[in-house]
């Protein structure tokens, strides 16, 4: 088993952050032909990895002397981390930072096949090759020197971990509320086609055949509104003092949505089109069209 003071697991767990940072980014940027700073928080370090490289030393250590149960081991730990790790991300956030749900043999988008024995070779990598130049890089620094090494760094990942968390739980907040005011968008469109036929009963409203976005919810709105404005000039009869009251508060209603809507767009800070740029492939099943609304709104030209 392996002997280290906690101060010196701890800086173990930096650097490899910081290893798994510099592999994801150059992995990630090769894939997609351009350069990509991957990972949840701002500075070089993915937690994932760094945790990772902890429990792969320790699932590892009993059967060290197997090659083949090395790797099997890290196949196994790594897997569970990343499927918690995915799980409890997207319990918190609505949001799949990655999704394997394209590859073969993959369980609920979180982990899959191909992943799982890239973790049992990562484990190999490192068990057999990275870890012991690196543990006695380690042991060669003084108590004294590590320790305040290990003091800034965890004070500039906690703070950055901070402020991450919380604007990951912003853009969550805006998703949310994209999808309540396109709800109370798409009550008003039906509250409209229902007025509509009942004013002219030869117009046929037809059902949308897929679901839209919020641009074209407001341009459908706008467009019944004006038809039913039309109809009120040229037949005030058809419309008793209460249909018309409604319709006057829908007016209403619908200009704040529309303002509300204008407000969630223009909120583009930095760091939530770093995540989007970052994750391209992040899903949300329950926000589907907001998530993909706001990379095209964030994004455009």
């Amino acid at each position: 088993m392996y002997q280290y003071t906690g101060i010196q697991w701890l800086f173990f767990f930096y650097f490899y952050c910081f290893f798994g940072w510099c592999f994801e980014s150059v992995y990630v940027s090769i894939k997609n032909k351009k350069l990509i700073n991957r990972g949840f928080i701002r500075g070089p370090f993915l937690p994932l990895y760094g945790s990772g490289a902890l429990m792969m030393l320790v699932v590892s250590a009993p059967v060290q002397d197997s090659l083949v149960l090395t790797y099997v081991m890290g196949c196994i730990g790594a897997t569970i981390l990343e499927y918690i790790t995915g799980v409890v991300m997207e319990t918190i956030f609505k949001i799949k930072y990655w999704d394997y749900s394209k590859q073969k043999f993959n369980f609920q988008g979180h982990i899959c096949l191909s992943s799982s024995l890239a973790w049992g070779s990562l484990t190999i990598l490192m068990t057999e090759v990275l870890h012991q130049p690196v543990e006695d890089f380690v042991r060669g620094i003084p108590e004294k020197t590590l320790l305040p090494i290990v003091f800034i760094l965890t004070v500039v990942i906690v703070a950055d971990f901070t402020l991450s968390f919380r604007e990951a739980i912003d853009l969550r907040d805006v998703l949310i509320r994209m999808e309540e005011t396109k709800e109370n968008l798409e009550r008003i469109q039906k509250r409209l086609d229902v007025l509509i036929a009942v004013t002219n009963e030869d117009r046929k409203v037809k059902k949308k055949e897929r679901e839209e976005q919020l641009e074209d919810l407001v341009q459908a709105i706008e467009e019944r509104m004006a038809q039913l404005k039309e109809t009120l000039q040229n037949s005030m009869e058809e419309y008793s003092e209460s249909t018309k009251d409604e319709l006057a508060q829908m007016r209403i209603k619908f200009k704040i949505y529309v303002e509300n809507k204008k407000s969630l767009k223009q909120r583009k800070n930095f760091y939530v089109r770093r995540i989007l740029k970052n994750h391209p492939t992040m899903v949300s099943k329950r926000f589907k069209e907001a998530l993909q609304e706001l990379k095209e709104v964030w994004w455009e030209k």
